[in-house]
């Protein structure tokens, strides 16, 4: 815990959830109560983060070309997290500023390994070595049904708010199966490990999700009511 007059440590918040279950909006609205509290703070996400890894996102969610297979999916992820925490990440923590990250190593495990099947094991070595020593403090799970998930990409499409690619990315475009497969993924993870998860349920609304993850934050230590 912090002590009166010392300021809290840099935090390394992740957040997770499928697809339409606002992760975008509660990133938002607690990087304006940070920046309304004097904490510095850099917005980043995976894949990408760094030009390269931009230049890896784009291959791994095109639609127009050649698949990659599983194997080379996990691969490519991992490269890409490799450059991010290296050039973003932990330059950024050292720096005593706080990570807001959508998406890192939970979603290799719930993508590369449930859904599609890869060993445990292996994706849990690849994220180790990708990661060198950089660890979330905290993952936050918007979580909610894949047949929910669905809907909400609907209503954003119907709403012309995916001009670029309106029929979703290649992992957008998978099968309700995959998808139930990837949310059985977070669940499990944050089971396993309950102290390093935080797990909302995605129907509140975003006000009530910001609430409940600055409660968690304060009792955490890592702000300052």
């Amino acid at each position: 815990m912090t002590t009166k007059g010392q300021r809290p440590p840099a935090a390394f918040l992740v957040f997770e959830g499928l697809d339409g279950s606002g992760k975008s909006t509660l990133i938002r609205k607690l990087s304006d109560e940070l920046t309304s509290r004097g904490r510095g703070f850099r917005l980043t996400r995976e894949p990408g983060g760094t030009p390269l890894a931009e230049d890896i996102r784009r291959l791994l969610l095109r639609t127009d070309a050649e698949a990659p297979v599983a194997a080379t999916e996990l691969l490519l992820y991992a490269a890409s997290r490799a450059q991010h925490v290296a050039n973003v990440i932990k330059p950024t923590l050292e720096a005593g500023e706080w990570i807001l990250c959508d998406r890192f190593i939970a979603s290799s495990v719930a993508f590369q390994c449930f859904a599609r099947g890869l060993p445990r094991k292996d994706v849990d070595w690849l994220n180790t070595f990708a990661c060198q020593g950089a660890k979330p403090d905290l993952t936050i799970l918007l979580d909610l049904t894949v047949e929910q998930s669905r809907k909400r990409q609907e209503r954003r499409q119907g709403a012309g708010q995916q001009p670029d690619d309106p029929k979703g990315d290649r992992m957008e475009r998978e099968s309700i199966a995959f998808h139930e497969n990837v949310r059985r993924g977070y669940l499990e993870q944050a089971k396993e490990d309950p102290k390093a998860w935080l797990v909302l349920d995605a129907n509140q609304t975003p006000d009530e999700m910001k609430a409940r993850v600055l409660t968690e934050l304060e009792a955490r230590g890592w702000l300052v009511s």
